[in-house]
């Protein structure tokens, strides 16, 4: 099992429960919201940081940490076990797109 499947079911099973209305022309989803296959999606970036992750051979899933957004923040929670590994997570999550900052400030080491 890798981030995406652990934090919110199967790739396949990845839509919202409820769609969200296309965006009138002339307007775009927000960076944050869109989501793994373009769609509007209000957890869209935390879905594309759970992909980055388990498409970043050198991150392993950790069972403790979960990846949650607040707006265009990508939050981190839960536990690493180590600095190193906490180190990568914000690299890559900071790469993408719409990702503003990443708080770690949830996270414990150990």
């Amino acid at each position: 099992m890798g981030w995406f499947d652990r934090l919110f079911g199967k790739k396949n099973d990845a839509a919202p429960a409820e769609a969200a209305p296309a965006p009138a022309p002339g307007e775009t989803i927000p960076p944050e919201r869109v989501g793994i296959n373009g769609e509007y999606d209000q957890s869209g970036l935390a879905k594309r940081v759970a992909l980055a992750f388990d498409n970043d051979a050198s991150i392993t899933d950790i069972e403790t940490l979960w990846v949650a957004q607040t707006g265009s923040k990508v939050v981190l929670k839960g536990k690493v076990p180590d600095q190193g590994s906490l180190n990568k997570m914000v690299s890559v999550a900071s790469g993408v797109s719409g990702a503003t900052e990443v708080d770690t400030s949830q996270v414990t080491i150990g």
